[in-house]
């Protein structure tokens, strides 16, 4: 008897957790729930907190009322100019009707596949509207905004509201990236041979003004030194003229004894020479003076 009455305290008490199990339920901060009666939707409810349904015939969907990240696989896309992008967007969205939102697409899921194949086909036709230079200037942004506005319009009878959609990568295939470094980098060494001619064409400039110039001024500093020679040379002989002018017997003998230092200076010849010789003469009684005048 007293096993009966055990069996059935614990049986009733799997029950009483069972019932609470099946008859409450919780919404958390961030979330809404709709209630689903035999397949019809009853009621949603937005405020967090602990929940009553009915058993067995009730059945309960919570679904996110913040912000939901949506990141489609990256493919390949043809732009208006016929090139080729690899692009992956993203988007953000929030489930604002959760009623639309069940009976077009139960769930997150299937949401997301939804919206993924929504991106992608509005993607592609604004992008196949555009060139790849639209892409790289402010006008982006524009392009971006009427891929968002109509991924909007259409996502709205799902429930959801678009907040953005925004490029996560788009980059060039490998070909065509390879083609365009391969492209600059011929233009790159063509502007490198314009500029070296360039260079060696204002060197040879350079150049030709330095030789010109250069000969300018050796020719002016030959002419000057020319003239200055000549000055020189005529001041010199103009001090010999004054001083044989002053004493021309003295000056006679300045001039024999220059002459015999050049003459016998690198000359190792013994030099015969008589008593009575002029040489002789000149150097041991110097330079006789001149005779007086008659009277």
């Amino acid at each position: 008897m007293r096993t009966r009455l055990i069996v059935a305290v614990v049986l009733a008490g799997l029950a009483l957790v069972w019932l609470a199990s099946a008859t409450l339920y919780t919404v958390s901060e961030g979330q809404q729930a709709l209630v689903v009666r035999l397949g019809a939707p009853i009621a949603v409810l937005a405020k967090p907190g602990l929940k009553v349904k009915a058993p067995l015939i009730d059945s309960v969907f919570t679904y996110d009322t913040r912000l939901l990240l949506l990141l489609p696989p990256t493919e390949q896309v043809i732009l208006g100019d016929q090139k080729r992008l690899e692009a992956q967007p993203y988007a953000r969205y929030r489930i604002v009707d959760p009623l639309r939102f069940y009976q077009a697409l139960r769930t997150d899921e299937q949401a997301r596949a939804q919206l993924s194949q929504i991106v992608s086909s509005s993607m592609r036709r604004e992008l196949g509207r555009v060139s790849l230079a639209q892409l790289l200037t402010p006008e982006r942004t524009t392009i971006l905004n009427n891929v968002r506005d109509e991924v909007a319009a259409k996502s709205q009878p799902l429930g959801v509201e678009i907040d953005e959609v925004r490029f996560h990568r788009a980059d060039l295939p490998f070909e065509t990236s390879q083609a365009i470094y391969d492209r600059m980098k011929s233009e790159r060494q063509r502007e490198a041979k314009e500029l070296r001619a360039q260079g060696f064409e204002w060197a040879q400039q350079i150049q030709s003004k330095a030789d010109r110039e250069r000969t300018a001024v050796l020719s002016d500093a030959q002419r000057d030194a020319t003239i200055l020679r000549g000055k020189g040379d005529a001041e010199a002989s103009r001090l010999l003229s004054d001083a044989f002018a002053r004493d021309e017997t003295f000056y006679k003998f300045y001039r024999s004894v220059q002459s015999y230092k050049r003459s016998l200076a690198d000359s190792n010849a013994t030099l015969l020479l008589t008593p009575t010789s002029a040489f002789l003469q000149l150097l041991t009684s110097g330079p006789q003076p001149p005779a007086p005048a008659p009277k």
